[in-house]
């Protein structure tokens, strides 16, 4: 495969020198536990399962947000063509422990190849994909051409393309347009993205958002009825996706808004909850403690058990908002299940989604500890605020259907017969 312009001709020779280097370089990183101690020659390309045989549709996001939002896409896919193969990657070690938990039966989950020709060309030969589909801004072109090379159809979806990388690849129009145009299918993610996208030459469809869409999260109803029951009657606020300061904020708020509630605390990164509980005297999912009836804070640091505490919940915060640089999380699955919704001003990776629920009255936005302790206040002292809420949310959230329909009709036409 040559690649069609000098700028990823550089690449490619760049990355090919590299190369060398990216056992060693895999090997710290799994040590310091930034890759999967076990599966980490999957990053080289060497597969750790074994192709079946028929047709192979290949997904691909790079985080835990990201490959989730996929998975409504692979649910679509198999329901339409049950005898696919679906082969989903990920970058992170997050990703693949709550994608563990997620994934339907048969579905396979590698880590991603490292963009060199080395990886791309031992993955692209273990897996022999039909259709390659990447979410939101995942453009490698080692991998992409080298696909395209051995006669996959490719799809990106979700696409974003932020002001600051438009302007980068606009240096190498080019570029650009060679990369753009081995896509057959460009959904965009907003109208901004696609005014960009189509401004480098790709031929942009439909809008889809896959952090809109998707199926409310599973539960285990025997765990949710203990959790019920050992809680009682006490409201329940939970922390969801927290991060470092968030913690002790949101219980200090908790505390002064309604002392009686129990904090549930679901963090971002599981492998803090001893830090959080130890901080807060409070007891772990990990280590087997229950949430009761007296205890003012609880550690959920489980993965795969989400479903169980915004159902629980009361009211959910969302962690994210109130820490600088961070950018707020997708609130979708909290409002998929039908519950009020408070996050910080600091969300500007969900941005969008926030005003949309703030403008139908299905989320607040405090800017500090007193507003979220005035909050809390209000929503447990007048649960039919709550209650509207709660369904302004549900509603919202079963409202984004209908662009997960159109694009599953476009990357149906992908498909080999």
């Amino acid at each position: 495969m040559r690649p069609p312009t000098p700028p990823l001709a550089i690449y490619r020779a760049a990355t090919a020198l590299a190369a060398p280097l990216a056992p060693a370089v895999l090997r710290r990183r799994a040590a310091a536990g930034k890759e999967d101690p076990v599966r980490w020659t999957e990053r080289l390309g060497r597969p750790s399962r074994t192709r079946p045989p028929g047709p192979l549709v290949w997904l691909h996001g790079a985080s835990v947000g990201e490959s989730l939002s996929l998975l409504p896409v692979i649910s679509g896919l198999l329901d339409g063509r049950p005898d696919l193969t679906i082969l989903l990657t990920s970058g992170t070690v997050t990703s693949g422990r709550v994608l563990s938990a997620r994934l339907r039966d048969g579905v396979i989950h590698q880590y991603a190849p490292v963009d060199t020709p080395g990886a791309a060309r031992a993955f692209l030969d273990a897996w022999r994909p039909d259709v390659c589909i990447l979410a939101e801004s995942e453009l490698w072109p080692n991998l992409i051409f080298a696909a395209k090379a051995r006669g996959a159809r490719l799809a990106l979806i979700s696409a974003r393309m932020t002001l600051k990388t438009a302007r980068g690849w606009a240096m190498a129009r080019g570029s650009a347009r060679a990369l753009l145009n081995t896509f057959e299918v460009v959904l965009p993610q907003d109208a901004a993205s696609a005014a960009r996208l189509a401004d480098l030459g790709a031929q942009v469809g439909p809008s889809l958002n896959l952090k809109l869409v998707g199926e409310p999260l599973t539960v285990d109803e025997a765990a949710l009825a203990a959790a019920r029951a050992a809680v009682g009657a006490r409201p329940v606020i939970l922390a969801n996706s927290t991060h470092p300061g968030e913690e002790a904020m949101i219980a200090r708020a908790v505390r002064a808004a309604a002392p009686f509630a129990l904090l549930v605390i679901a963090p971002r990164h599981p492998e803090r909850g001893r830090d959080i509980a130890e901080a807060l005297d409070a007891p772990r999912r990990t280590l087997g403690a229950e949430p009761d009836a007296t205890a003012p804070v609880y550690v959920a640091d489980t993965l795969g058990e989400l479903g169980l505490w915004i159902r629980l919940a009361d009211v959910v915060v969302m962690g994210g908002g109130f820490a600088r640089g961070v950018g707020g999380h997708n609130p979708m699955e909290t409002a998929r299940l039908g519950r009020p919704i408070l996050t910080g001003p600091y969300v500007a990776n969900a941005q969008s989604i926030f005003d949309a629920l703030a403008e139908r009255g299905a989320a607040l936005i405090p800017e500090g500890e007193a507003e979220l302790a005035r909050d809390l206040a209000g929503l447990l002292g007048e649960p039919q605020i709550a209650r509207r809420m709660a369904e302004a949310a549900r509603t919202y959230a079963e409202q984004q259907g209908e662009a997960l329909d159109v694009a599953l009709a476009a990357l149906a036409r992908l498909l080999p017969a």
